[in-house]
């Protein structure tokens, strides 16, 4: 595979609609994508970006994203998008690690963007207009799809690490292909599918996940500016593929308007970059006889795992590895654990990217002799080859030398009566290295009291796992695409209690 795009093109050549409205009129068609993406290519071109430079998007969702996004494809060059609540200081690093040629972005951010880099600017708002926009009438229509090699960084994208520099994962052409076309048979798209897009795009789930298997399968895409219960609802019944974050499905609950009748024409439902806690997945279950599919993917790698479209889908579990996707669960001598333990999760295969821009030392660091990529989770495997996800190698916390799992306490914690959901984090702790720590957001149907939680939970685990600390929120702190920010709660609180 070289150029993606001409995947893209190829797929989708006889599709009709390609973006509807929300009330599900036509405004875009894949011809107009064709057209406009070649637009696109043409006025980077003009602008000097040559295959293999950076433009740095910084925009709100609207198709004139989509349509710049897939021109940068064709025009070689390497897409870098941002999400948009990135503060200035966060931006000038950005700016500095990729040296782009080109930066996109809203009028508001254009004066910054002039005179914190020496890249040309341009201008593009949520509306689709913009000085961007206002140089597409002159460009042509005739195709134009630069040559590159499958191996050449189609897009970059910044990871949200906790601790250390933000590192640009590079996600080449072949990667894109490769992880469309898995998930493409995997989930079994089908003619006729329209898919509900409420996700923002400047993230893989968003763009490559939702974005790139539509364009596959040549289905339209009822667009949405952003996640909105009652306008996701509205929609169903219009749409047969429906991709959320586990924060989308439990505020979709919370409404009480799901039913089967509003989800009788939907086909698929699926959920991740967060953890499915089981009692939505049953919840959702209940209230419209959808299972929902788990999966779980990183930036660096795209899907890796789903569970099955035909088959047992898990509460709990991301599903087997995807076909052509490799997993190893590793102790710390990198070392098979046995089936059900837990470890540090490694996979290989066509999706997983380059390597991380401008950081060859990191890149070497992450992947081991047989090319597994080190993906920082820590995970366990079934008899049946399902695996779940038990939280991030750096959320693991070691108390008095033994290992606490997060995710497990939260479980147990998440099912006790008067818990909306919770955060198990790790603080220092003088005697024992570190100390567990509860955050809790109550539901408020039952009263909640620390003692009676730590008296509960130590019946149900072992005294080591029992948090020291237990303080209550009305909100767990989260990023854009849903995760809990661990690193904020372990700013926010302290073992002195104070917060």
């Amino acid at each position: 595979m070289s150029n993606v795009y001409t995947l893209f093109e190829d797929c989708s050549r006889h599709g009709n609609s390609f973006i509807l409205s929300p009330n599900g009129e036509p405004l875009y068609t894949y011809a107009d994508l064709r057209e406009e993406s070649a637009r696109y290519a043409h006025l980077l071109k003009q602008a000097g970006v040559a295959p293999g430079d950076r433009v740095m998007v910084q925009v709100q969702k609207s198709p004139q994203n989509l349509f710049l996004y897939f021109g940068c494809l064709r025009a070689g060059a390497i897409y870098l998008p941002l999400n948009t609540a990135y503060t200035e200081d966060e931006l000038t690093y950005f700016i500095g690690n990729a040296s782009p040629s080109v930066i996109v972005a809203e009028d508001t951010r254009t004066g910054f963007f002039e005179s914190a880099s020496d890249a040309r600017v341009f201008s593009l708002s949520a509306e689709g207009t913009g000085t961007l926009v206002d140089q597409l009438p002159t460009q042509p229509v005739t195709p134009y799809t630069a040559e590159v090699d499958g191996d050449d960084p189609a897009v970059i994208l910044y990871t949200s690490g906790t601790t250390g520099r933000p590192k640009g994962a590079m996600i080449t052409h072949d990667n894109l292909a490769s992880n469309g076309l898995t998930l493409l048979d995997a989930w079994q798209w089908q003619a006729g599918d329209v898919l509900l897009h409420a996700l923002p795009i400047f993230h893989i789930h968003g763009l490559f996940v939702a974005t790139h298997l539509a364009v596959l399968n040549a289905s339209p895409m009822i667009f949405l500016s952003g996640f909105d219960p009652a306008k996701v609802i509205e929609n169903l019944p219009r749409a047969t593929v429906y991709m959320g974050v586990p924060t989308n499905y439990v505020r979709l609950l919370a409404t009480g308007d799901l039913t089967p009748e509003t989800c009788g024409n939907m086909r698929l439902f699926t959920a991740g970059s967060a953890p499915l806690l089981p009692q939505t997945f049953t919840a959702f279950h209940e209230a419209t006889g959808h299972e929902i599919v788990e999966r779980y993917g990183m930036t660096e790698t795209g899907m890796n795992t789903s569970n099955p479209l035909d088959g047992e889908r898990k509460p709990g579990t991301v599903g087997p590895p995807l076909p052509g996707v490799e997993t190893q669960i590793v102790d710390e001598n990198d070392a098979p654990v046995p089936s059900g333990e837990t470890g540090y999760l490694k996979v290989r295969g066509k999706n997983v990217f380059k390597g991380y821009w401008q950081m060859p030392e990191k890149t070497a660091e992450e992947f081991d002799a047989e090319g597994y990529f080190r993906t920082g989770d820590m995970a366990s495997c079934d008899d049946d080859g399902y695996v779940s996800i038990v939280g991030r190698g750096k959320d693991l916390i070691i108390s008095g030398g033994l290992n606490v799992y997060p995710k497990e306490l939260e479980g147990i914690i998440d099912r006790m009566p008067g818990v909306l959901e919770s955060a198990v984090i790790g603080l220092p702790h003088p005697d024992f290295g570190e100390g567990v720590c509860a955050v809790i957001v109550p539901s408020g149907d039952v009263t909640l009291e620390e003692a009676e939680l730590i008296s509960e939970l130590k019946i149900k685990v072992a005294n080591f796992k029992v948090p020291k600390w237990v303080y209550f929120v009305d909100a767990l702190p989260r990023n854009t695409m849903g995760k809990v920010q661990k690193n904020v709660l372990r700013d926010q609180f302290t073992p002195a209690g104070d917060n």
